[in-house]
C-alpha cells in the first residue's frame, strides 16, 4: 500500500540484521468514523532525507487533533493526499538516521512529535521525524508515559515561552487545565516560578493542585467570577469558545496576553478553500488583534504546535527532574486503534489514551 509522498520509496532498511522495506501502518483512506482507520501490513517506508530520523515505534498517543483530522478537520490540505497516516506523538528506538543527523544515534531511545501538517504520521511501526522533532527519552519514563507528552507539551511551550515569554512572578490563568495542553502549561509555569490559577472539572482539581497550581476552580459548580481573584499577566485558553474568551479577556491586566488554541485558520480554509480561507483567517486574526489592543490594551494570539528542539530539550529536562508528566488513563494495542478512537469520541475515556506496539 502506497501513501502519497513526493519522492520514491526506499529499497531496504536494516534493523536488527533484518532487511525491511515495508511495515504496518494505520491508514485513513477517507474521512469519517473510527472504523475508517485501517491496519495495513505492507506500507512502504520512504527513504530518509539527510535531516530525518527513523524511529521504531513503541508507543504513540492519541491527540484531539487526530480525532478531528479523522472526521475532516484540515480537509482543504489533506483530502487530496488521502490516504494519510494519523498520529503526532511517538516514543521508540532510533533504527536509522539521515546523513546530516548529529543529535541522536542508532539504538537510542527517543521521544518526540511531528508538526500538525505532517502527512505520514506516527500510527506506524516505523515513524519518520526531523532531527529537530526528537530527543532522548528520559530513562525515568516508559515508552507509554513518554509518548503522552511531546505534542501537548510543545503546544504549551509555544504559548508560554514562545509567544507570551513568561517570566518569574507573572500570574498565569489556564482555562481548561484538565487537558494535556493545559496540564503541561501549569507544569511549565510552576517550573518558571509563576503563580498559576486554572479552571477544570471536579475530578481534576486534586491533580492540578498537586502539580503546583495555587487555585483550581471547578468550572461546573463554582462561579469563576467570584472564585478567581485579581488580574493575570497571561491567559491560556485551551477551550476557546466565546464564553471562555470573554472570561479570559476580563481577567487580563492591561499589557497582558490572551492565547487560544482554537484558531480559525484550518476551519476557514476548510469552509472557503485554501485560496480564500487563509487570507480570510489572516484578516480575521488581525481584526481581533487590533480590536483587543485598542479597546482592552492586551495582546491576542492563536497558538499552534510547532517543532522546537529548544522546547523539546526543556521538556526532557523537566521530565528528568520529575516536574513534567501527563497521566495516561488507558492503553490499547495498535491493532485496536478504531476502538481507541471510539472511546475518545464517546468520552468513555476522559484522559490520555496511548496506542502500544507489540
Amino acid at each position: 500500500m502506497r501513501i502519497p509522498i513526493n519522492h520514491r520509496f526506499t529499497n531496504l532498511i536494516t534493523h536488527s540484521s533484518r532487511h525491511i522495506s515495508t511495515c504496518r501502518a494505520i491508514l485513513l483512506p477517507s474521512f469519517g468514523g473510527p472504523h475508517n482507520l485501517q491496519l495495513h501490513h505492507n506500507v512502504e517506508i520512504p527513504p530518509l532525507k539527510p535531516h530525518e530520523v527513523l524511529v521504531h515505534s513503541r508507543a504513540v498517543s492519541i491527540n484531539p487533533l487526530d480525532t478531528r483530522m479523522r472526521v475532516g478537520y484540515g480537509r482543504s490540505v489533506f483530502e487530496r493526499l488521502l490516504p494519510i497516516i494519523l498520529g503526532r506523538d511517538v516514543s521508540g528506538e532510533v533504527v536509522a538516521v539521515g546523513s546530516e543527523v548529529k543529535s541522536v544515534c542508532v539504538g537510542q531511545q527517543v521521544f518526540g512529535a511531528l508538526h500538525p501538517t505532517a502527512i505520514r504520521g506516527t500510527y506506524t511501526d516505523y515513524a519518520i521525524l526531523s532531527q529537530d522533532e526528537v530527543t532522548a527519552k528520559p530513562d525515568s519514563l516508559s515508552h507509554v508515559e513518554a509518548s503522552a507528552i511531546p505534542f501537548a507539551a510543545l503546544t504549551a511551550w509555544r504559548a508560554l515561552n514562545g509567544t507570551a515569554r513568561i517570566t518569574e512572578g507573572q500570574r498565569i490563568l489556564v482555562i481548561g487545565g484538565g487537558g494535556a495542553v493545559g496540564f503541561s502549561a501549569i507544569q511549565f509555569a510552576v517550573a518558571a516560578g509563576c503563580p498559576v490559577t486554572t479552571t477544570c472539572g471536579s475530578q481534576s482539581i486534586e491533580r492540578m493542585l498537586a502539580a503546583g497550581a495555587e487555585q483550581a476552580v471547578d468550572y461546573l459548580s463554582e462561579d469563576y467570577e467570584l472564585s478567581i481573584k485579581g488580574k493575570f499577566d497571561v491567559v491560556l485558553d485551551t477551550i476557546g469558545v466565546a464564553e471562555t474568551e470573554r472570561m479570559g479577556i476580563s481577567f487580563l491586566k492591561r499589557g497582558g496576553h490572551y492565547m487560544t488554541l482554537q484558531g480559525e485558520a484550518a476551519s476557514l480554509s476548510d469552509k472557503l478553500g485554501l485560496t480564500l480561507g487563509l487570507p480570510a483567517a489572516t484578516a480575521f486574526l488581525l481584526k481581533k488583534q487590533i480590536q483587543y489592543r485598542v479597546v482592552n490594551g492586551i495582546e491576542y494570539s492563536w497558538i499552534f504546535m510547532r517543532a522546537d528542539i529548544e522546547g523539546l530539550t526543556e521538556i526532557r529536562k523537566l521530565c528528568e527532574a520529575g516536574k513534567m508528566k501527563i497521566p495516561v488513563d488507558k492503553t490499547f494495542p495498535i491493532t485496536q486503534v478504531s476502538e481507541a478512537h471510539e472511546a475518545k469520541d464517546k468520552r468513555i475515556v476522559q484522559g490520555k489514551v496511548v496506542l502500544e506496539f507489540d
